[in-house]
This record gives structure tokens, C-alpha cells and sequence, in this order.
């Protein structure tokens, strides 16, 4: 990925992998080629596009990877987790749980207050309701 060698990321991946976002459901696709079609772009458009695997393990014939990947002259910040599947050597399947770094967002109590109250069905705020 680093190297963004397109040709030689592809030879990692079975013809038929199968990639799904679970939080992303309408992200999922099928196929090689597919990898091809995303993985071009992003390196086309981020030359300084850089990856960084920050954990890993491996359970049988899945790897866990976490990651932080950098790029567009600092305009692209993920992290997260993938999980991918192997078979005689390839890829055959990923799960991945990347997502934007939010620098500045709600907070913490902001969002356990926005899933609590989703949760319950109850407009306003947790301290509103007691």
C-alpha cells in the first residue's frame, strides 16, 4: 500500500474477494477488479497516501489488523479494523470497520446521551427525563 504499487497489492487478493463495511452496508462488492477500481484511485489521488498497521493477531485463517492511514496532504485520516479471511495465500474476504477521524466532534457525554435516548424512544436529554 505504501509502495502503492497497484499490481503487486492485487496479486494479495483472490479473484473472487468479497468485501462488505458492516456499518456500511451499501459499500459491499464483490470481485478483484473491484480492489483494482478503489485502490487506483486512492493512490492516484494521494501520492502521499501512507498506511500504518498499529496492531495485529491472527486466529486461523483470520488476520486482524489495526490501522491508521494518512494522505491527501493531510486531508485523509482513518482508523480502524479489517478483518481478512485467507485461502492458499490470498485475500478472500474483508470486513472492514475504517472510518474518518473526527478531531473535533460532540463528546463523549453528547453521544452516550444521543444513544441513550435513541435507545429508550424518549426526546431530550438523559438529565431532562430525571
Amino acid at each position: 500500500m505504501n509502495e502503492r504499487d497497484i499490481e503487486a497489492f492485487l496479486s494479495l487478493f483472490h479473484p473472487d474477494y468479497g468485501s462488505e463495511q458492516p456499518a456500511h452496508p451499501d459499500r459491499a462488492f464483490g470481485g478483484r477488479e473491484q480492489v483494482r477500481e478503489n485502490w487506483s484511485a486512492m493512490f492516484a489521488s494521494m501520492p502521499d497516501f501512507r498506511a500504518e498497521i498499529l496492531d495485529s493477531s491472527t486466529a486461523g485463517s483470520t488476520a486482524w489488523t489495526e490501522w491508521r492511514w494518512r494522505g491527501g496532504a493531510g486531508g485523509l485520516e482513518m482508523r480502524g479494523v479489517t478483518l481478512f479471511t485467507t485461502r492458499d495465500g490470498l485475500v478472500v474476504r474483508g470486513r472492514l470497520y475504517m472510518e474518518p477521524v473526527e478531531q473535533e466532534g460532540a463528546g463523549i457525554r453528547t453521544v452516550v446521551m444521543d444513544l441513550t435516548s435513541r435507545a429508550s424512544g424518549a426526546a431530550g436529554s438523559v438529565t431532562e427525563r430525571r
